[in-house]
């Protein structure tokens, strides 16, 4: 499972942006941040700033440029719960999984508010909100 818009406060298509990566192995719906001036993967109690619209089989050489919608927070997002969601209610803040395409059951520092959420088993589908900073980034 990955990232997928599931929908916005205000129903607009979010514009496609291109951006300089990292050397990392994009996914599409993988959720990145911008580091360092390239794309990361966003993992744990990062908040991300973008989501990946490209799928890559091997890792991108960096500064290589990928189409990514940015994360707004009028957006709900679909993903998958990577551990079992028991302690989860409705209005907590999870973190997000290594892989930057799933979240977390951990609390702590949480990222992600889970809006709604069709289980609490390992791969329920979870809906998430995130309150991303707004990212300017200059291109040249």
């Amino acid at each position: 499972m990955a990232f997928k818009l599931y929908k916005t406060d205000v129903n607009k298509v979010p514009p496609i942006e291109y951006l300089p990566a990292g050397a990392i192995t994009p996914k599409m719906g993988m959720a990145l941040t911008m580091s360092g001036g390239n794309l990361a993967i966003a993992s744990g109690t990062t908040v991300p700033s973008y989501v990946s619209m490209v799928e890559c089989e091997s890792a991108l050489t960096a500064g290589t440029v990928i189409p990514v919608i940015r994360v707004l927070p009028d957006m709900i997002w679909e993903t998958a719960a990577q551990a079992a969601l028991t302690s989860i209610k409705l209005g907590d803040k999870v973190t997000l999984h290594t892989d930057g395409m799933q979240v977390t059951a951990t609390k702590t520092n949480g990222v992600a508010e889970v809006v709604d959420m069709d289980g609490t088993d390992v791969g329920s589908r979870v809906l998430v909100r995130f309150n991303a900073p707004v990212t300017v980034v200059q291109q040249t």
